[in-house]
């Protein structure tokens, strides 16, 4: 069927106006809904997801402090610590986002922190509000939990991260800066690497 982009239907009854909507192309009508994605309590047997998205995610290209800090060990230690606070997002039981969070009390200090350590979503289901979804139950777990500040870090180069978290209220931003030596050089690795040899 050929449509004119100046073609303007002449309404006079109801009944015209039920046939206007039946010639309707089909490229306009709705589209069809995603499955849904939930938003749960992390699981043991989520762990394989979670450690093989952030290792997709936290490349050495893209975030070098990141990679550096993300291996299996440390989903454990945080799991195995904060379980209320550790969640997925899943589609069809594939892990497709998660928020690891945790507890900080400093002891004789009553307050309690609470801190969004690791935040990640699958790239193909962006603007899908999953990691709003995310960092806002997290939030509530955190105000159950009796916690009354929330933290999260990210680098100041990583733009799309501050944006996402200036949304939520966070500020107070400081500055920090990562600094690494590489011990290639030093003595005792350089006899090491000489009687390895």
């Amino acid at each position: 069927m050929f449509w004119r982009l100046d073609w303007r239907p002449r309404i006079n009854t109801p009944s015209d106006l039920s046939e206007v909507r039946t010639r309707v192309p089909s490229k306009f009508k709705a589209m069809p809904r995603h499955p849904s994605i939930n938003i749960r309590e992390m699981q043991v047997d989520d762990i394989p997801g979670v450690v093989e998205l952030g290792n997709t995610l936290f490349s050495a290209e893209r975030f070098p402090t990141l990679y550096r800090c993300w291996e299996e060990a440390e989903v454990l230690r945080i799991y195995t610590g904060y379980k209320e606070t550790c969640l997925v997002a899943t589609r069809e039981d594939r892990v497709v986002g998660f928020a690891l969070g945790s507890v900080l009390q400093k002891p004789g200090n009553p307050w309690r922190y609470g801190w969004l350590e690791w935040l990640a979503v699958n790239p193909a289901y962006k603007r899908r509000r999953v990691a709003q979804r995310l960092v806002r139950q997290l939030q509530e777990r955190f105000v159950e939990g009796e916690i009354r500040m929330m933290l999260v870090d990210t680098s100041e180069v990583n733009k799309n991260a501050l944006a996402f978290f200036r949304k939520f209220g966070f500020g107070q931003e400081k500055r920090h800066v990562y600094l690494s030596l590489n011990l290639d050089n030093h003595p005792k690795a350089l006899e090491r690497r000489f009687l390895d040899e």
